[in-house]
């Protein structure tokens, strides 16, 4: 749901409660149009990638009868070589579809539980609310189910390996036995026979662990996603706002963060101030606003995170004020962090200023 006129007035006023200031208009002149809120909602998560599925049944072995001849009883083992192994890899596919099933049941249980969170958290609750407390804890226990479930695929690969290497190697040995000598016709019929057999499970073999090889690599991709999902709605919860996307989807997430600079310049205008003049701010919905929408206008922005204390002619106070400033500044850190903001883009550094609160204020710039 996009924000709406009545959400963006609610924010400029937890904006100014939370004793935070945000130069937005200032600092991306003419990108939204007058009247209109320039925070935007990032796209909700559609939900787990989607699994393969294909089923990988044996194509199956064709009897033959001996020939009496050497390559004959060649033949019949590698006959029997191959049952084995289509037997194996009948039992690998029973593994793949169980496991196919397990996971779409912990993935919609997991994702029916995180709906019920922003669906509390988008009309609005108490900071730290027990049950949504309770209720994401059951997320994180799905999210492990989906992980272990994961671990089951990659241990599935590595058997499903196993025998690709054992279907490859036996196909050769099929060829090979055709250039033995003392074979008749029989032999050689059903060594093609064989060999178009195995060639089939070759085929079939591959398919299976290409199909399994994107599931696995999917789902991992997915859970580290929801990992710092997590973290995102675990922030909501604390401040009993809805949080909607974690700070690290966005558009081109490669970035280098560009050299250090020494200090910030004094001209440059502050995307967000947070004064610190009371206890227990709550600054965070109005940094995590400010902050997406500046991601949203400028997706490879980066942030300094700017410590300002008072200037003061007691040097014992003024050390004071500054190990404050400090502290508060690495408290705003650790609320990016947990919005998932990547630390590649974040520089925490310290000013003094004698416009500067008792306490000291923190000032985030955006580069």
């Amino acid at each position: 749901m996009a924000l709406n006129k009545t959400h963006a007035a609610a924010l400029c006023a937890a904006l100014l409660a939370g004793g935070c200031t945000f130069a937005e208009d200032a600092l991306f002149p003419g990108t939204a149009s007058s009247g209109q809120s320039a925070i935007t909602e990032q796209a909700p998560n559609d939900g787990p990638p989607a699994l393969g599925s294909s089923s990988f049944d044996p194509v199956g072995v064709t009897p033959a009868s001996s020939s009496g001849t050497y390559v004959g009883a060649k033949a019949a083992t590698l006959r029997n070589d191959l049952q084995g192994l289509q037997a194996t890899l009948g039992r690998q596919n029973q593994m793949l579809q169980q496991i196919r099933s397990e996971t779409v049941q912990d993935s919609q249980r997991y994702h029916g539980t995180v709906a019920a969170i922003n669906a509390r958290l988008q009309v609005g609750t108490t900071p730290g609310n027990p049950i949504l407390n309770q209720q994401w804890n059951a997320a994180q226990n799905e999210l492990d189910r989906i992980t272990d479930d994961v671990l089951k695929m990659n241990r599935l690969t590595n058997e499903v390996t196993a025998s690709s290497t054992m279907a490859g190697y036996l196909l050769e040995s099929v060829r090979a036995a055709r250039s033995l000598s003392g074979a008749v016709d029989e032999d050689h019929r059903q060594l093609r026979i064989l060999e178009d057999e195995t060639n089939r499970t070759v085929v079939m073999v591959e398919r299976l662990l290409g199909e399994l090889t994107n599931d696995a690599v999917r789902q991992q991709q997915y859970v580290a996603s929801e990992k710092q999902n997590l973290n995102t709605l675990a922030l909501g919860i604390k401040n009993g706002a809805l949080f909607v996307g974690s700070l690290s989807n966005q558009p081109n997430s490669s970035f280098t963060a560009p050299a250090a600079r020494a200090a910030v310049p004094s001209g440059d205008q502050p995307l967000v101030t947070i004064r610190f003049d009371k206890p227990n701010v709550n600054y965070e919905p109005a940094l995590y606003a400010a902050v997406k929408s500046a991601l949203d206008r400028r997706p490879n922005a980066t942030f300094d995170v700017v410590a300002v204390a008072p200037t003061g002619s007691n040097p014992a106070q003024q050390t004071v004020a500054a190990s404050n400033a400090r502290r508060n500044a690495e408290s705003v850190l650790r609320s990016l962090t947990n919005m998932n903001m990547p630390a590649s883009r974040v520089r925490v550094s310290a000013s003094t200023s004698p416009s500067a609160s008792t306490n000291g204020e923190v000032q985030v710039f955006v580069r």
